[in-house]
């Protein structure tokens, strides 16, 4: 009798890991429109790259991924696209999608081995379509995963903030991610109530553009946004304590060329105003929707809030403001949806 020894037909390297190392290698992905976090069993977070590929149009090659393609944005030379595979929360470049996922995936060190190859869990937001859940397996699948299953955002955030889901009581998570907005009320291991937007982050990038554009003529880049957004950004009407001001450069669009303004808190309140009151008023749809004996567990517990668009300054005591509810911010709001994928993990292939 002969018996195989799959052990052999692998380099040293691999042998001296263990079998669990490649064959039993179980990954949380957050695949975000923003950026990608990548969470490994057994290890934690090994990877949080921004959501961006460089190509070559010339010969379609992949020329950078993450933070090296981020840097590339609106600085290469007519040959180089760089571009965000995601938009609003799902795939819209599926080939580009493929290449970025399959390069996260070598990077975390989950490599395909013959017949066997790591098995997955991806969070999609809650609003995506059959056909939209559908790519975003199939990407999975394309770029080496063995087995891939798909978790609501919303569901995942709520475990990964450190919510007790598991029991009769209501919570309440609004995760605003780069993309998309998910709005949930959890019980009892599922989704009772939920609305996801096709805004987030990016929709307050592009919103602070229009407005700096029809105030000042100045034409700014995505990045330039994002760091007024950061620096100088608030939820709320009078802005942040000193009214904070920072100098923007662009070009100008009257003459063509360089010109330095000035953006202070309030202001950029202004440009942010409609897609903050966008996201409010979903957040009280859904608490209009929510079961009465529910609703009395949110008013005790409060709402819970995630993603990196919830660090804007005082989106939480906004939507306290509107709501009357007590609202608090995750320990780690940016990692929330990955680290949940950690906890979905754990004996789902099982």
């Amino acid at each position: 009798m002969y018996f195989f020894r799959a052990d052999l037909c692998l380099d040293k390297p691999v042998r001296e890991r263990g079998f669990s190392a490649v064959f039993g290698m179980e990954l949380g992905i957050d695949l975000g429109t923003a950026s990608v976090l990548v969470y490994v069993k057994g290890k934690g977070i090994v990877l949080r790259e921004p959501s961006v590929v460089a190509i070559d149009k010339t010969t379609n090659k992949r020329i950078a991924v993450g933070e090296e393609a981020r840097s590339m944005l609106g600085r290469t030379p007519g040959n180089i696209v760089a571009v965000r595979p995601m938009r609003d929360g799902v795939i819209a470049d599926y080939r580009t999608t493929e290449l970025m996922l399959r390069y996260f995936l070598e990077k975390a060190g989950a490599k395909r081995w013959l017949f066997f190859g790591p098995k997955v869990v991806v969070c999609i937001p809650s609003g995506v379509t059959e056909v939209e859940e559908r790519a975003v397996k199939q990407a999975a699948y394309q770029a080496g995963a063995k087995r891939v299953k798909v978790v609501e955002e919303p569901y995942a955030a709520a475990l990964g903030a450190g919510l007790d889901i598991s029991g009769p009581t209501g919570n309440m998570v609004v995760d605003i991610g780069g993309g998309t907005t998910d709005i949930a009320v959890l019980s009892l291991q599922g989704i009772v109530t939920k609305r996801s937007l096709r805004m987030g982050g990016d929709k307050l990038d592009e919103a602070i553009i229009r407005f700096v554009r029809r105030e000042h003529n100045l034409l700014i880049g995505e990045r330039t946004a994002e760091e007024i957004k950061m620096e100088v950004g608030a939820a709320i009407p009078e802005g942040r304590p000193g009214n904070d001001r920072i100098e923007v450069r662009g070009r100008n669009l009257v003459s063509g060329l360089p010109k330095t303004v000035s953006v202070d808190s309030r202001t950029c309140y202004r440009a942010l105003a409609e897609t903050i009151d966008a996201i409010v008023a979903a957040v009280k749809e859904v608490l209009e929707r929510t079961p009465p004996e529910l609703s009395a567990d949110i008013l005790n517990k409060g709402i819970m809030m995630t993603g990196g668009g919830s660090l804007l300054y005082g989106f939480d005591m906004r939507i306290a403001r509107a709501t009357g509810l007590p609202v608090s911010l995750a320990e780690d709001p940016i990692s929330c949806v990955v680290l949940g994928t950690g906890r979905v993990l754990e004996g789902i292939f099982h």
